[in-house]
C-alpha cells in the first residue's frame, strides 16, 4: 500500500496547500502519535453539518425526525467506507505493520474514519465553502439516490430495510403482554435486530400499533448508536 498521497488528492478532485495535512490525515492511530484522530473529529462534525443543512433545503417538507433518519442513512460508517473503497482510499492509508498485516486497509472503522479525517483537513486547508463543495460532490449520487417519500414510509418497513440493507436477519417481533378488556386492549411487544444488543419496547392498542412502536424505537437506538 502507501502509494504516492499527491495521486489519491486529485483523484479526489483535491489540490492541498497543506500537503501534510492530508497525509496526516491518511495516518492510522496503529502509527503513533501523528494520527488523523483529531482531523477524524472536525471531518464528523462539518460532515453531519453539511449532509443536515442539505437535507433541510432538499426535503422543506420533512420533520426533524424524517430528516435525521434520512441523515443517518447518509453519513454511518458503512457509507463512508463504501466512498472509501469507491476511491480506494484503503491503498493509500499509513498504518502500523500491525495494522497493515491485519488487512487494516479494508477494514470499515478504519476506512470511514479516514474519510472523515480527509475532510477535516480540507476545512482546514482551504475553508468551509471548498470543504462543503466537495462533500456534496462526494455524495452526490447517495443524496440523488434518496427518494422524498422515504420519510413517509411506517417504522417497520424502514426497519425491515435497513436490515436488508446490511444483509442482517429481519427483525424479531415478540408480544411481551396483553392488558385490559377486549375493546381496550393494550399490546406490548419487544423488537430484536441483530445490528443491537439492546431490544426495543413497543405499546398500541393493537399488536400491530404496538410492533410499530417498537420499530420506531428500534431506529431512534441504532441512530444513536451510530452517532
Amino acid at each position: 500500500m502507501n502509494r504516492q498521497p499527491e495521486i489519491l488528492a486529485k483523484k479526489l478532485g483535491l489540490s492541498f496547500k497543506q500537503p501534510q495535512l492530508f497525509i496526516l490525515a491518511l495516518t492510522h492511530r496503529s502509527m503513533g502519535a501523528g494520527n488523523n484522530e483529531r482531523l477524524e473529529y472536525l471531518g464528523d462534525a462539518i460532515l453531519g453539518f453539511v449532509i443536515a443543512r442539505h437535507l433541510y433545503e432538499l426535503f422543506p417538507s420533512a420533520g426533524e425526525g424524517a430528516l435525521s433518519r434520512l441523515r443517518a442513512s447518509l453519513v454511518n460508517q458503512s457509507s463512508l467506507a463504501d466512498l472509501a473503497k469507491i476511491h480506494h482510499i484503503g491503498d493509500y492509508l499509513i498504518l502500523g505493520s500491525g495494522e497493515l498485516k491485519s488487512g487494516g486497509f479494508r477494514r470499515e472503522s478504519i476506512l470511514s474514519d479516514a474519510m472523515e479525517a480527509i475532510i477535516g483537513a480540507l476545512l482546514l486547508d482551504q475553508g468551509f465553502d471548498v470543504c462543503q463543495g466537495w462533500v456534496l460532490t462526494l455524495f452526490a449520487e447517495k443524496l440523488a439516490a434518496l427518494q422524498a417519500d422515504n420519510w413517509h414510509k411506517d417504522p417497520k418497513t424502514r426497519l425491515q430495510e435497513l436490515m436488508q440493507a446490511k444483509r442482517k436477519e429481519l427483525p424479531v417481533y415478540e408480544l411481551v403482554s396483553m392488558s385490559g378488556v377486549d375493546h381496550a386492549q393494550t399490546f406490548q411487544v419487544k423488537c430484536i435486530v441483530a445490528l443491537s444488543q439492546e431490544h426495543s419496547i413497543g405499546m398500541g392498542i393493537s399488536r400491530k400499533k404496538a410492533e410499530q412502536a417498537a420499530a420506531e424505537n428500534m431506529l431512534k437506538i441504532l441512530e444513536n448508536n451510530s452517532q
